[in-house]
């Protein structure tokens, strides 16, 4: 008997040993073998895949900016801060008068439990994210043209983790995320007086991952809003991904709301290419397949256009981990224009007409890159312009680097994280670092 419990007492211990170096090895990060450049641009690397049991976790630490210090700006330009001291500047809307509007807000809270919701948590903390939302919109006036604003006020209070904005006429829509508004504008004015009607309810169900709602209007006053999916591959069932992981068309003279194009798993960033009618977004893509896997992108969106979320990705690549669909639909995915990276984090996008930054920057789009939490070596974390031809379509050519410097030179760190950026009516771009509390100003030297 004493024979077996030993032979049973080494079973055991090896098994343990061997379930430890299992799940040693499974946890290990994911190294990239591709450079970001390498994984950018129209025809970028496409690795192999490398599915991962615990996701790659390199987080960098939130501190702040230092008094004095501030992101690297591209040669001929200089760098200097618009406004600071904002609760988590996220998207911004400039208005005719020139005046700037930016969402502060963060997360809804979340109904995350378990393991994984204390998990994300405590890495949102560490990124400087998870806190309580400000839940408000605020006005930034720089009245006397010195590129410093001078007026920095609470615009509309009360709202529920606003992000997307768009003024059309004598109306300003808010999308918060959980309902598109409405509000009466009056230009000039630094404080919404009039009470907000609510357009259409937008979809917050199941832990509202991804909980951004980005907002654009058309040339004909339609909305576009950008919704993400609930979930990484829809691995809680696609039952909880209703209405998302798409872009929704709202005509708001009759409160209408239909799908304008689907599979796209986080589109935020959305606007119109200058002069046209043609829609653009940038994409954060899926995780857990390595490093290098898959480049968040930068696409034009035609109506009934369908990425492939979450079976396929950029153009057809098919994901193992996500059981097929009932009916094949690989051969209608629409291949994405332009790769940014893996894990770049895209977030924030607009075009370059009225930019005053010299003739380099003009017909291109600027995107800012948020920067990742699940790569190593880690990816983003700057403002980057993609140049675009005469036929509205981008280059074969690199992104080049408008800010960056963000990470601080430990490499561990990061002083802020760009959000969004926006063409300012002086010409100059502005850049919101969300958790830096700064909106950035980029213009000429002298």
């Amino acid at each position: 008997m004493r024979k077996i419990l030993k032979y049973v007492a080494i079973a055991l211990v090896v098994l343990i040993v061997a379930g430890g170096i299992a799940f040693y090895v499974a946890s290990r990060p994911d190294i990239a073998r591709f450079s970001t450049a390498e994984l950018s641009g129209r025809v970028p690397v496409m690795a192999s895949q490398r599915p991962e049991q615990f996701p790659t976790m390199k987080v960098l630490e939130a501190t702040g900016w230092p008094a004095g210090e501030a992101p690297r700006a591209a040669e001929g330009l200089t760098v200097a801060r618009f406004a600071e001291g904002l609760d988590h500047p996220r998207s911004m809307l400039v208005l005719p008068n020139g005046d700037v509007l930016v969402a502060e807000a963060q997360s809804p809270p979340r109904k995350d439990s378990g393991i994984e919701g204390k998990v994300m948590k405590s890495l949102m903390g560490k990124a400087g994210a998870g806190g309580p939302s400000a839940n408000r919109i605020t006005l930034l006036r720089d009245a006397n043209g010195d590129g410093k604003a001078e007026v920095k006020t609470a615009y509309i209070t009360g709202l529920n983790s606003p992000y997307g904005m768009a003024l059309v006429g004598k109306t300003l829509y808010v999308a918060d995320t959980d309902a598109l508004l409405a509000f009466p504008f009056v230009e000039g004015a630094t404080a919404m007086a009039g009470k907000p009607t609510k357009i259409v309810d937008l979809p917050a169900q199941g832990t509202n991952r991804h909980w951004t709602k980005s907002l654009v209007a058309a040339p004909n006053g339609w909305l576009y809003i950008g919704v993400g999916a609930d979930s990484n591959i829809g691995e809680k069932g696609m039952g909880n991904e209703v209405r998302r992981a798409r872009i929704l068309e709202v005509r708001p003279e009759n409160k209408y709301m239909r799908t304008y194009a689907a599979g796209i798993r986080n589109p935020v960033g959305l606007a119109f290419y200058p002069g046209s009618n043609t829609l653009w977004t940038v994409v954060n893509e899926r995780d857990m397949l390595g490093s290098d896997l898959v480049p968040d992108y930068l696409t034009d969106v035609d109506e009934g256009d369908f990425f492939g979320w979450p079976w396929y990705y950029w153009g057809g690549f098919t994901d193992p981990r996500v059981a097929p669909e009932a009916e094949d639909r690989r051969q209608y995915v629409k291949r994405p224009q332009y790769a940014l990276g893996a894990h770049v984090a895209p977030l924030g996008l607009t075009f370059t007409n009225g930019l005053d930054l010299g003739d380099r920057w003009a017909n291109g789009a600027l995107i800012a890159l948020h920067g990742s939490w699940n790569r190593d070596p880690v990816s983003g974390y700057d403002v980057v312009f993609v140049k675009f031809g005469d036929n509205g379509k981008p280059l074969d050519a690199l992104p080049v680097t408008l800010l960056d410097q963000f990470v601080a030179k430990d490499g561990k760190t990061t002083r802020g994280r760009p959000a969004d950026v926006k063409v300012a009516k002086d010409g100059s771009a502005l850049v919101a670092d969300d958790t830096g509390g700064i909106v950035w100003r980029v213009a000429k030297a002298g």
